[in-house]
């Protein structure tokens, strides 16, 4: 397979990648926010959330979070749901997630997973023949993280960043096409062990003409943006729960 370049500067929503970081050999930032962190909620269904900055929200507030404002309308809709946990930190590639999750080793069993993790694999050159192992392997674990129930997982496509000031102009179609051969992967790889798909991609890239779609820091999805995320998985995960 195709060996990805590293980057030299460098249906919905989205942008994971801590700007301060423009090293191609970027590493994790994990000082600022636990990969985990507990609910404060003891009642109701269990939500783990697995990947990267996207998951985290790096840049926005903690409620502004796409599995926050997921949760938050499921509430408004009598579902009773903790809050989420996370396992998840700016700059995580697939390996680097594999790992946490090996490492932290989350008990019990979830009564609702979501998966969105890649952004940092394309950064950083990985082959797609690598990323698609390494997927597998997450996804299968997110469906045992949630008692072998494929219905209760859901997988998030990669945002795409090439629409943000990160990326200079020269460089955009290329992270673009580059973003497609991910995606095509993930996509193909959840569709095929009958696991829900929500394709953001279409979405984030209207951060090009809307600015209000990009946070502050001209990477990552801003709050509102994380917001038509949720607005689309919310009522997949009420069917799913019900």
């Amino acid at each position: 397979m195709k060996r990805l370049p590293c980057l030299l500067t460098i249906v919905l929503p989205i942008i994971p990648l801590l700007l301060a970081i423009t090293a191609c050999s970027k590493k994790s930032n994990t000082t600022s926010i636990p990969a985990i962190m507990n609910t404060t909620n003891d009642t109701g269904k269990k939500y783990l959330a697995l990947g990267d900055s996207y998951t985290i929200g790096q840049s926005v507030a903690e409620n502004e979070r796409f599995p926050a404002q997921t949760i938050s309308l499921l509430r408004a809709q009598n579902i009773s749901i903790k809050d989420p946990q996370y396992i998840a930190v700016t700059g995580w590639t697939t390996a680097n997630l594999i790992s946490a999750i090996n490492s932290q080793n989350p008990q019990g069993t979830f009564d609702l997973v979501t998966l969105l993790i890649g952004v940092n694999d394309q950064y950083q050159g990985v082959d797609t023949a690598t990323y698609r192992t390494r997927f597998t392997q997450l996804l299968n674990k997110a469906v045992e993280l949630a008692g072998a129930k494929a219905s209760h997982v859901f997988v998030l496509s990669i945002p795409d960043y090439s629409v943000t000031p990160f990326v200079p102009q020269p460089d955009k179609a290329r992270v673009r096409r580059e973003f497609d051969w991910f995606n095509a992967i993930n996509k193909h790889v959840t569709l095929q062990n009958n696991i829900a798909y929500v394709d953001i991609t279409p979405s984030t890239r209207q951060g090009e003409t809307n600015q209000t779609l990009i946070a502050n820091d001209g990477l990552h999805p801003s709050g509102l943006e994380y917001k038509k995320w949720a607005e689309t998985l919310a009522p997949l995960v009420k069917q799913a729960l019900q």
